[in-house]
């Protein structure tokens, strides 16, 4: 064999090593990638047992008692008002106070929703479905402040779902007016005292829209 053909076989050699050298070292750094997947030793928060660690705790951040508290009143307080704003239907004759209940009942219920979530990731327990027909001590009109500001009894509910037509306006402007105060109560005092910051931008929007909604429907009383 001459010098340049022995040459180039040995180049072609020399490459194939190389290329089974490159190869092995590829497998080798995926198995190692594998197996620290598998014990998440190397890289924190890439196993099932602490995924849940490496994500915010609560939303957005930290939560006190007053967070607590408000999402857990104010979820049955926010479904009575869904509950008195389904009355309208059949029963409203006026429609200011029809659009009133449509718009109370599609701004509530999402909120409703949220405020189930928080409490959800908080740990804490959702308020049972009996308390949104003021069937708690303290919810009542003659609450005297253990409960929730502004929740109807159930006579209310009942002489409101008896209603129609301007009866049934006056009624229902009267008694959300003084519903939607109880909220913008217990809003202000999340306001005050609660720590989560999406809690309290979510007080800051029902302290805005329900004042709103009580000088419209005193209008609307003084119209009537």
């Amino acid at each position: 064999m001459s010098a340049s053909r022995f040459s180039a076989a040995r180049r072609r050699t020399l490459a194939a090593t190389g290329t089974v050298a490159v190869l092995a070292l590829a497998l080798t750094a995926c198995g190692s990638s594998d197996g620290s997947k598998s014990d998440g030793s190397s890289m924190p928060g890439m196993d099932h047992g602490s995924a849940g660690a490496s994500a915010p705790a609560t939303p957005g951040g930290e939560f006190n008692d007053a967070d607590v508290k408000f999402a857990q009143q104010m979820i049955p307080h926010h479904q009575q008002a869904v509950e008195m704003a389904k009355l309208a239907d059949g029963r409203a004759a006026d429609p200011e106070i029809k659009k009133l209940a449509t718009a109370i009942e599609k701004a509530q219920d999402p909120e409703i929703n949220t405020m189930k979530g928080w409490l959800t990731s908080w740990g804490k327990p959702l308020p049972s479905s009996s308390s949104s027909m003021g069937d708690m001590p303290g919810m009542d009109h003659g609450s005297d402040g253990s409960g929730m500001p502004g929740m109807m009894s159930d006579k209310d509910m009942d002489d409101l779902a008896a209603a129609e037509g301007k009866d049934f306006d006056k009624k229902f402007a009267q008694l959300m007016i003084g519903h939607h105060q109880g909220a913008v109560t217990m809003a202000e005092d999340e306001q005050k005292n609660g720590d989560n910051a999406e809690a309290k931008k979510l007080a800051g929007a029902v302290v805005t829209a329900q004042t709103a909604e009580i000088e419209q429907m005193n209008k609307i009383i003084d119209r009537l």
